[in-house]
C-alpha cells in the first residue's frame, strides 16, 4: 500500500512539472486538430451541415462564397476569425492559453489542407449523430489538455472564468441562430441535422469537461489538525475544522469540510489520504455555492 502511495505522490509530481504539462498540452493540441479535421471531412462535409462556432461560421462562409462562384478556403476563414477574438480575451484568459489554442485553429487549418478522409457512411443521419461524437470528442481533448479549438471556446472560457459559470448552453443557442440562416438559404433539412449535430457534440462538452463544477468534501478523521494542515498547503480553498465523537468508537474525531473544482478532487483525497491512511471521506456535487472561491487561473 505505501508503495503503491509513494508512486502515486511520484506521478503527481511529475505530471506538474511545467515541460510535462507543456507536452500533455501540445499532445492535445496536435490529436484535437486531426479528431476535429477527421470528423469534418468524414462526417460534416458529406452530410451537407455546417458546425457549431468558428468552424460553422468558417463553413457557410465557404458554401455563401461558392455559391457566387468565389473558392473562400475554410483554412484562411478559421484564422481571419480566430485571430481578432483571441487579442481581445487573452488578457482575461492567459497568454499561454490563447497561444495553444491558436495554435490548434492553426493545425486545424494545416490538417484540412493536406489531409483527406475518406467518409464512411451514406446514411447523412449516421453522420450526423457521429460526427456530433467526434466533434464533441475533439474540443473535450483540448479543453482537457488545457488548451481549446478557439472561436466561441475563447468567448466561452473567458465568460466562465470571469464568472464561475458555464455558458455552453448561450453558445449552442447561438449557433441555432447561425443554423436558421443556413435553413434559409440552403434548405431546412440541413439546418435541422446541423441543429442535431450541434446538440450532440455540445452534451459531449457537458459530460467531459467539469472544470467549473464545484463539489463538497466531507471528510472524518482523527488526525483533523494534520490533515487540515496538508490541505492548505497544497489548495488555495477554505476548509472547516469541528471537533466530534465517534458514534461507535466514543473516540475523539474531527469533522473537516471544504468546497473545491471537480478536476481537483482527486488530488485532494489523495493529500488528505496521505496525512492519514484512515480517513473517511464523502464527496458530494455543490448545487449552488454563495461566498468567495478561489479558481485557478488558465495555464
Amino acid at each position: 500500500m505505501e508503495g503503491t502511495t509513494g508512486l502515486l505522490s511520484a506521478f503527481q509530481a511529475w505530471r506538474k512539472r511545467p515541460a510535462v504539462r507543456l507536452g500533455i498540452t501540445l499532445a492535445a493540441v496536435v490529436v484535437s486538430a486531426l479528431v476535429q479535421t477527421y470528423a469534418i471531412q468524414v462526417f460534416v462535409r458529406p452530410a451537407g451541415i455546417i458546425s457549431g462556432g468558428f468552424t460553422g461560421l468558417g463553413m457557410l462562409v465557404e458554401q455563401l462564397g461558392a455559391l457566387k462562384g468565389i473558392n473562400i478556403p475554410l483554412q484562411a476563414v478559421l484564422l481571419i476569425l480566430n485571430i481578432p477574438v483571441a487579442l481581445l480575451c487573452c488578457k482575461g484568459i492567459s497568454v499561454r492559453f490563447t497561444a495553444v489554442s491558436l495554435a490548434q485553429v492553426a493545425l486545424t487549418s494545416f490538417f484540412l489542407q493536406v489531409c483527406s478522409f475518406a467518409p464512411i457512411f451514406v446514411e447523412e443521419f449516421l453522420n450526423v449523430i457521429f460526427g456530433g461524437v467526434v466533434m464533441g470528442a475533439s474540443i473535450v481533448i483540448a479543453l482537457r489538455g488545457n488548451a481549446s479549438t478557439g472561436g466561441t471556446d475563447f468567448i466561452a472560457l473567458y465568460v466562465s472564468n470571469k464568472t464561475g459559470r458555464s455558458i455552453w448552453s448561450f453558445v449552442f443557442m447561438g449557433n441555432a441562430l447561425m443554423y436558421c440562416l443556413y435553413g434559409v438559404i440552403f434548405g431546412w433539412q440541413f439546418a435541422g441535422y446541423s441543429i442535431i449535430f450541434q446538440f450532440i457534440s455540445t452534451r459531449m462538452i457537458s459530460a467531459f469537461h467539469h472544470r467549473y463544477d464545484l463539489v463538497t468534501i466531507q471528510a472524518t478523521t482523527a488526525k483533523g489538525p494534520e490533515v487540515v494542515e496538508a490541505y492548505i498547503g497544497h489548495f488555495r480553498h477554505g476548509i472547516s475544522c469541528v471537533e466530534a465523537i465517534g458514534g461507535y468508537s466514543k473516540k475523539k474525531m474531527y469533522l473537516l469540510n471544504t468546497v473545491i473544482s471537480s478536476y481537483e478532487v482527486n488530488d485532494a483525497v489523495h493529500v488528505m489520504h496521505n496525512a492519514d491512511p484512515h480517513v473517511i471521506i464523502n464527496v458530494l456535487k455543490t448545487e449552488q455555492f454563495v461566498g468567495k472561491f478561489y479558481r485557478a487561473p488558465l495555464e
